[in-house]
């Protein structure tokens, strides 16, 4: 059965594709099976397969990967469903901030030769996570947000007066890196004195990335800005090619690696005490919740309503993020045919 999920549009001055911002009237239908969903990509002819939780890698001989982005949607430490077009806006998303920061740092981008692939340089990933804030905001253990409530105040290497609210703006944007876990372990708050006492990275490596990543941010707010939102954080990923260079990796700025919010409504919704109004994308993770114990129990059969209004939301926020209208493949070819067809001068 084929559906329709409905995204709001509206048309922009005539040099600029078409945007959507949030309560537009207009609809567009864009054509939704199960037939379309990417959720597994498994391609015999390429090697050195990895899968992650979101995305297919494989590793060629040359030194490039190929990363693919399904639609799997991750929580709970594993994928819980799949949402149309996901993995599209997430590549296509990131294409885009690629493009517009490209002049700040190196990234490794290669090719796209498909809407849910990138080619990229394979890089030595740095053991730290890179996380910019403008915001006191957050929800997980190592968010400002949530230390702040706990009484710390001297966060990151920052130190934080008495007094603010809960998702105020902070004076000015600050990194926040962690630790990165493995095996099952949770990531841990880091200074940068931390960061150089355990010679996780040298001087030179951290200046240098922590100069990117301010500027980065200072870019994706300024391009946020004009499109009517808020970009309250974010995280970044940074590597080091043959020659030492700190190279920009995996995504930037796509609904998955930042919190965004609405700039219209968020001053009232301050005073208020309220949450920040966003692209709400926990229809399904907050459905699931409320059913079963995820991590230990099945995951019931998720509404086809839910997963549609995820897929709209993913839609929108790329719409919204980039001002360009989504653009799906084709039907008439089945989403791993197509992308083995354009992956196939890489076998």
């Amino acid at each position: 059965m084929v559906r329709a999920v409905h995204i709001a549009t509206k048309p922009l001055r005539a040099t600029q594709p078409e945007s959507v911002a949030p309560g537009d009237p207009e609809l567009t239908s864009i054509p939704m099976s199960e037939a379309n969903t990417i959720r597994d990509v498994t391609i015999p002819e390429l090697p050195n397969h990895y899968r992650g939780k979101v995305r297919e890698n494989y590793d060629l001989p040359d030194g490039r990967r190929i990363i693919i982005a399904t639609d799997r949607l991750s929580a709970f430490d594993r994928a819980i469903a799949c949402i149309p077009y996901k993995g599209q806006v997430l590549t296509q998303t990131a294409r885009f901030c690629f493009e517009q920061t490209a002049d700040i740092c190196p990234n490794h981008v290669l090719d796209y030769p498909d809407p849910n692939v990138v080619v990229g340089q394979r890089l030595d990933i740095l053991p730290v996570e890179i996380v910019v804030r403008g915001y006191l905001a957050g929800t997980t253990g190592t968010s400002i947000l949530t230390m702040y409530k706990q009484g710390q105040r001297e966060m990151y290497g920052t130190r934080f007066p008495d007094g603010l609210r809960d998702n105020e703006a902070l004076p000015q944007a600050i990194i926040t890196p962690t630790s990165k876990a493995f095996d099952g372990g949770h990531d841990e708050p880091l200074s940068p004195a931390e960061i150089l006492e355990q010679c996780l990275l040298t001087a030179a490596q951290w200046e240098t990335l922590s100069d990117y990543a301010l500027k980065l941010f200072a870019r994706g707010q300024k391009i946020a800005a004009e499109r009517g939102l808020i970009l309250a954080d974010t995280k970044y990923e940074f590597g080091t090619d043959a020659e030492g260079r700190i190279i920009l990796a995996d995504e930037i700025h796509t609904p998955d690696s930042s919190r965004y919010w609405f700039a219209g409504s968020y001053p009232e919704r301050l005073a208020k005490g309220e949450k920040p109004e966003s692209f709400d994308k926990d229809f399904v993770r907050n459905w699931v919740a409320a059913r079963c114990d995820p991590y230990h129990e099945p995951i019931p059969a998720i509404p086809d309503e839910l997963i549609e209004q995820t897929s709209q939301v993913y839609i929108r926020a790329f719409e919204t993020i980039t001002g360009r209208a989504f653009v799906p493949p084709a039907a008439d070819v089945a989403p791993l045919e197509r992308i083995r067809r354009n992956l196939a001068r890489y076998f």
